[in-house]
């Protein structure tokens, strides 16, 4: 059974490489991302519980104003309230808060991933929404009929006016930052897993679980294959660990995708390295 949901999870990350900064299912996506450091998980099981919070949602929907303030009170009242979902403020680095099946499963986790479930379930009602390029903490846009609005999903979907934005900003990049109209850009939802992915790459490799690490870079790679940095922090990586054939292909296909003659130059030197212990 693992071995099939190995190869499904591979196979479905693939089949995202294509497809750029197009919308994409990203509850599905997360869930083959977990599948590729989790194999035996209860995919059918996570598959019902997101097929309920839809349906609850579209429930409670018809039963509001078909406003962008109706849509917002729809996602608090049945995510938040009825189902638990938070941001997890006592244990903000645990590992289980960028893994949407523990985030499933304790109702709590960091901003991204929450905001990944809030957009699966209200894309699937038919809402326009999109993450937004806020530094340092993970906001969601949603429109409605009668205007547009900025979501917390990690706040209990609160929706935070301009100054509490600048609050939020200022938190995490100082607070000489003031707000941007780049702040306010939609991302494209690879960019959104490529989130998730490195919060948790990140928490393994301060852990010094460095190849779990390689782990989650391997599976980043399927889906977003056309990222020089990614292959080079393969390279670094399995570097680190000894793994010196791989770490060699992948500097190689870095060196492939480097855009400028100063990411050339830095590839050759990293190659030349490899190349000498190899030796």
């Amino acid at each position: 059974m693992t071995e099939a949901a190995l190869a499904w999870a591979r196979e479905h990350l693939k089949r995202l490489a294509p497809c750029g900064d197009d919308e994409m299912d990203l509850g599905e996506a997360a869930l083959a991302l977990a599948v590729m450091e989790q194999p035996a998980i209860d995919l059918d099981g996570l598959r019902r519980h997101i097929a309920v919070l839809i349906r609850d949602v579209g429930e409670e929907a018809r039963r509001q104003p078909d406003s962008v303030a109706g849509r917002v009170d729809s996602l608090h009242a049945i995510l938040c309230r009825r189902f638990g979902y938070r941001g997890d403020r006592e244990t903000y680095d645990d590992l289980r808060n960028a893994r949407l099946p523990d985030v499933i499963e304790r109702r709590r986790g960091l901003p991204v991933a929450l905001g990944l479930l809030f957009l699966t379930v209200g894309r699937a009602q038919g809402w326009p929404m999109a993450g937004l390029a806020f530094p340092g903490h993970f906001l969601i846009r949603l429109d409605g009929p009668d205007g547009r609005i900025i979501l917390d999903p990690f706040h209990e979907a609160e929706t935070p006016d301009a100054a509490d934005l600048l609050r939020l900003l200022r938190a995490t990049q100082g607070e000489a930052a003031s707000l941007r109209p780049e702040h306010y850009r939609a991302v494209p939802d690879r960019a959104i897993l490529l989130r998730l992915q490195t919060n948790l790459k990140m928490r393994l490799i301060s852990t010094g679980a460095v190849e779990r690490a390689v782990g989650i870079l391997d599976a980043m790679l399927l889906f977003a294959p056309d990222i020089v940095d990614l292959w080079r922090e393969s390279a670094l990586l399995n570097g680190h660990l000894g793994n010196l054939t791989a770490a060699l292909a992948a500097a190689n296909h870095a060196l492939t995708l480097a855009p400028d003659a100063t990411s050339r130059l830095a590839l050759t030197a990293l190659i030349q390295q490899l190349r000498a212990r190899l030796n």
